[in-house]
């Protein structure tokens, strides 16, 4: 990472280092809670009614609520790594993929705090689908020593038993006198499956309580529902967050633990999970820390990505990052953002995000991804799709494995086997161009490519442009010509390599995040 500053942000950092200068407070515990599979938008916060979420509201309300808030890539593993250590997924070598080995060469920020005498912990789940060992061949602890001895009768079937928040007192009865700590709380929900009816049944709601289905799903009661059964599981992950909260308040450390509540990508439905559209990648954001910005109440509108997070972390924690032996950072502490007093958007120079992805679940020929690289910057969306004869969502006879099974995409899977033209099937699962793009203001579903539209010809070249510079500076194997290398990379799971070959000549293969209705019977080009 740069050590020097551009000077704009010079100000807030200027003034949070003078007010730790002056005032000498106590550097913040770090309370990092991240749901699986949870979309931007649904929590009450952002002004949801069919998802109640009263303790991020509570983290929002007394802290900073991030309207813009992406990650880089919209899959598990990789985008975790892009919090863990500060790159994008591209800068990550194998890391790029779902279910990878992990390099040991890249340190994440909790091993880097660990090393420099905190506390370190964590429930759930860490990073993960894959394998993380250090250069000895040892498991390695990316988020900490494991609390996670405590369960509990779960609320619905496809809900983890979990104590989460009973293994969070855990973990603060064993921090040593006064040490600084950081908590990694990973719930398993909103990640499927989920117990159909469960958000009627269990969670006292309505299918029409969903004020809006995105255009890329039929709107039916079987859809209706199984948002609702979602809604349900998002509002478990954040009543463990609330008796989180309530235990640091009640131990008197609430004030100075920075609080921050996110997702790791969007839900695991459809053209959602596992893509690269506004819905993919974008992600609910809040943190607090009252003894160092207070109670802010602010909404923040720069685009901010989730590399940004270790540098924020490491800064926080008065480390320099040179300290830490992490590999540099591409992403910029937030403390500009953090620390400014006006509402809306602090910094001008956070006008866009780079996304995009390698392989993700395995399914089609040769273990093969869906490379994707695009950016979003203020409202449009710039896609580049570089393998545009493959399938996005993994090969039709092979259960698009990269689409996790639910009733939403067994609706639409039936709907095109009575009616090949289906559209929404073509939204979600049919073969896409080489570009898109996409103006996010009026048109968030991003259903209409405007790529060929005349009158967007200058900006589309302009992000494209601005894309590829950035990602050549980046390291990007793509931008030289060496996209092969992620391809190349092993799938970790070995009993699901090579499915694609195993599955075709007749191997019975457990792909258990599908249905096994999901599995076309016969190739569909």
């Amino acid at each position: 990472m740069k050590t020097s500053l551009p000077l704009l942000l010079l100000v807030p950092l200027t003034w949070y280092s003078l007010t730790v200068a002056a005032d000498d407070p106590p550097r913040p515990n770090i309370l990092f809670a991240i749901a699986d599979d949870w979309s931007f938008g649904h929590a009450s916060a952002y002004g949801c009614k069919w998802v109640r979420t009263p303790a991020f509201d509570r983290v929002a309300d007394q802290g900073i609520l991030f309207l813009r808030a992406y990650t880089p890539n919209a899959k598990c593993a990789p985008s975790r790594a892009c919090i863990l250590t500060g790159r994008n997924s591209w800068q990550l070598e194998a890391a790029a993929n779902h279910v990878p080995y992990f390099p040991p060469k890249f340190k994440t920020f909790i091993e880097a705090l660990d090393e420099q005498g905190w506390f370190v912990g964590y429930t759930g789940k860490g990073w993960a689908p894959g394998v993380a060992t250090n250069a000895a061949g040892k498991p390695r602890q990316m988020t900490g020593k494991a609390f996670n001895t405590r369960t509990l009768r779960p609320p619905a079937a496809g809900i983890a038993p979990n104590d989460y928040a009973a293994n969070f007192t855990d973990f603060l009865d064993a921090v040593p006198g006064h040490k600084p700590w950081c908590f990694w709380y990973g719930a398993l929900e909103p990640h499927r499956d989920y117990e159909y009816g469960s958000g009627v049944a269990k969670g006292g709601k309505k299918p029409s309580d969903v004020d809006r289905v995105p255009g890329y799903w039929p709107d039916n009661e079987t859809v209706r529902n199984d948002m609702l059964d979602y809604a349900f599981e998002v509002e478990h992950f954040d009543r463990h967050l609330g008796r989180m909260l309530a235990e640091l308040e009640k131990r008197g450390l609430l004030d100075n633990t920075l609080v921050v509540v996110t997702s790791d990508h969007g839900m695991p439905f459809p053209r959602v999970k596992g893509q690269a559209y506004e819905p993919s990648n974008h992600v609910p954001l809040a943190m607090m820390w009252k003894h160092g910005f207070g109670q802010s109440r602010r909404k923040v509108d720069d685009l901010v990505s989730f590399i940004d997070l270790a540098p924020t972390f490491i800064e926080l924690a008065g480390l320099r990052w040179e300290q830490t032996g992490m590999a540099d950072a591409t992403g910029r502490s937030l403390s500009d953002l953090l620390f400014h007093a006006r509402a809306s958007a602090a910094n001008p120079k956070r006008d866009h995000v780079l996304i995009g992805k390698e392989r993700h679940d395995v399914g089609r020929p040769c273990d093969w991804g869906y490379p994707i690289r695009g950016i979003i910057k203020r409202d449009l969306l710039y896609i580049r799709n570089y393998e545009p004869s493959r399938w996005p969502a993994g090969n039709p006879e092979t259960g698009y494995l990269n689409c996790d099974g639910g009733p939403t995409k067994t609706v639409i899977l039936e709907a095109r086997r009575r009616d090949p033209g289906n559209p929404h099937w073509q939204l979600c699962f049919g073969k896409r161009p080489a570009e898109e793009l996409y103006d996010l203001q009026r048109d968030p579903d991003c259903l209409e490519n405007l790529v060929s539209a005349p009158a967007y010809a200058r900006r589309k070249r302009m992000l494209e442009q601005e894309m590829e510079r950035e990602l050549t500076r980046q390291g990007d194997p793509r931008m030289f010509g060496r996209g092969e290398v992620f391809e190349q990379y092993p799938y970790a799971n070995i009993a699901h390599r090579h499915f694609y070959e195993r599955y075709l000549k007749g191997e019975k293969l457990n792909a258990n995040w599908v249905n096994d209705s999901d599995f076309e019977k016969y190739p569909l080009d």
